[in-house]
């Protein structure tokens, strides 16, 4: 292992700052639980988007070179002590801008326009009106469908500024002055059906920005800012045969070659055949050296008597690191280590490149990471929605063996089970998951499910099979759709399919005698249970 090497460094390749060849737009986070969202809109847009916190750095922003600003919407009012203010720069820029609900509150308080509470909060589907033709509204219908969540409204516009559209409730839905602008409503949910014709309007019409943001684009970037990061170097990669790591081995390979040592680890907390299935399709698809430690027991050894899901995390993630510590002193030294770590990743860690959000949940490959970690890391994902990363992969020619495998939590089943993780356990879990894997299957892409595992609960229920009374576990069955990770549903299965999951899991997984199905959405809940 190389000495002296960074300590826990983060995202070295894949920072903030994207190519110079690509428009950015940045979106400052006051706190909403729809930021992502708002980055990801752009991206389907083609332009590059950076979600920052609210009070980053002047020169942070200035390094990105931003065409354009969107404010998110936030808890906060503008009137609050305490609650969070527009950075003076983003006035001072005179850069095209975009409020969105606290963000069009912020605009209009630091204008000296009035923001007041509202008389009656307005919470769901609203239609505005245009008043007046606006770049934002460019080629959408006079009235369209918009989602609202707001207490407060602007009663009074800034100097300069006039309403472009309202409702019923809110008589200035929007307002602008040419260049900047101020929605009440929320254009990056679902709920507003046209809301991305309007976000691609503020960034083609009023920001100018070129729609270049393709999975081509980003991989040549990609290769270019690797190649100059690790110069020389070696990287060490961390393999769990999922599409997010796997595309990261893909990419790296692409930009160093054989200087990439990919490490698949079996961990113990692996789904049924998952160790063959990865070693067999990595070798036939990648044509590199793969480097395979069975590190089960060390794993559950450590795990022993663990309930915190946080906990979990931390142990899986520090142990997956010393692992790769032995591997390095092995086939190295190497002075980088790879991750398949995503912006969803980041975003629930709160890692500081989202200290506005609360934390959600540790992910293993971020917050779970030791303190003396003695490598640097190289996470060239690390800004990635899943769908982008799946467009990456299918560009770089990974099959859909890969490309379209389902996502799996890097601390693998230890956190579906819930309590402490037994060998036994696991052998029942692993027996139930690959019924609800193989049924759902069969339904095919058509049946628009996301993501579909069983999770072991950690209670009995009565139950008869023949004519004895039986005491068995209880397996909850999950599955969503969901087209980013951020927000999902959960999945309406044919009943037919519920029913061979559940029969079939009863007569073959002994030892289990009830199934329930988790008819929970994202958000409140989290697609995984821990």
């Amino acid at each position: 292992m190389a000495q002296g090497a960074p300590s826990n460094t983060a995202g070295p390749v894949a920072d903030a700052t994207p190519s110079r060849d690509f428009d950015t737009v940045v979106v400052l986070d006051f706190g909403s639980q729809y930021s992502q969202l708002i980055a990801r809109r752009v991206r389907e847009v083609g332009v590059y988007s950076v979600l920052l916190p609210w009070d980053t750095p002047r020169h942070e922003i200035a390094n990105l070179k931003p065409k354009g600003v969107i404010l998110s919407g936030g808890p906060a009012s503008v009137y609050d002590p305490g609650a969070p203010i527009l950075p003076t720069w983003v006035l001072e820029e005179e850069l095209p801008t975009l409020g969105i609900c606290y963000g069009m509150h912020l605009l209009a308080n630091a204008l000296d326009g009035t923001v007041e509470s509202a008389a009656k909060r307005e919470y769901g589907s609203a239609s505005i009106s245009t008043i007046e033709s606006s770049p934002l509204f460019q080629g959408l219908p006079d009235t369209i469908d918009v989602w609202m969540s707001h207490g407060d409204h602007v009663t009074r516009l800034p100097a300069g500024f006039a309403a472009i559209a309202g409702t019923s409730n809110a008589p200035i839905a929007a307002m602008s002055d040419g260049r900047r602008f101020g929605i009440q409503f929320h254009p990056e949910v679902v709920h507003t059906p046209l809301g991305r014709d309007l976000i691609r309007n503020f960034l083609v019409e009023v920001c100018r920005c070129r729609t270049d943001w393709t999975a081509d684009h980003f991989i040549d970037s990609a290769v270019d800012q690797i190649r100059s990061t690790v110069g020389d170097g070696r990287v060490l990669l961390g393999l769990s045969g999922g599409v997010d790591s796997s595309v990261a081995a893909a990419l790296i390979h692409r930009a160093i070659g054989d200087r990439l040592t990919p490490v698949f680890v079996d961990n113990g907390l692996l789904r049924l055949g998952e160790t063959d299935l990865v070693r067999e399709v990595f070798g036939r698809a990648f044509g590199m050296d793969l480097v395979f430690v069975d590190a089960s027991e060390r794993f559950l050894s450590n795990l022993e008597g663990v309930e915190d899901p946080e906990e979990k995390r931390r142990i899986v993630g520090a142990e997956f690191i010393r692992v790769f510590e032995i591997e390095a002193e092995r086939h190295g030294p190497f002075e980088f280590l790879a991750q398949g770590t995503l912006y969803p990743d980041v975003i629930e860690s709160t890692s500081p490149d989202t200290k506005a959000a609360v934390k959600i949940k540790t992910h293993h490959n971020v917050g779970g990471l030791p303190a003396d970690l003695s490598f640097s890391l190289i996470e060239p994902l690390r800004y990635l929605f899943k769908d982008e990363v799946r467009a990456v992969g299918r560009a770089l020619g990974l099959p859909n063996e890969i490309v379209e495998r389902q996502p799996f939590p890097g601390p693998g089943l230890s956190v579906r089970i819930i309590g402490p993780v037994t060998a036994a356990d696991l052998a029942l879990l692993r027996q139930a998951d690959a019924v609800v894997r193989e049924e759902i299957d069969a339904l095919g892409p058509e049946s628009g499910v996301w993501q579909y595992f069983a999770v072991l609960l950690p209670i009995r229920s009565v139950g008869v099979m023949g004519d004895d009374r039986t005491y068995g576990r209880v397996c909850a069955v999950r599955a969503v759709a969901s087209e980013d990770a951020m927000t999902a549903d959960w999945a309406r299965l044919p009943s037919e399919t519920l029913a061979r999951i559940s029969t079939r899991i009863v007569n073959e997984v002994h030892g289990i005698t009830r199934v329930v199905y988790d008819i929970s959405s994202k958000p409140p809940s989290t697609i995984e249970w821990e």
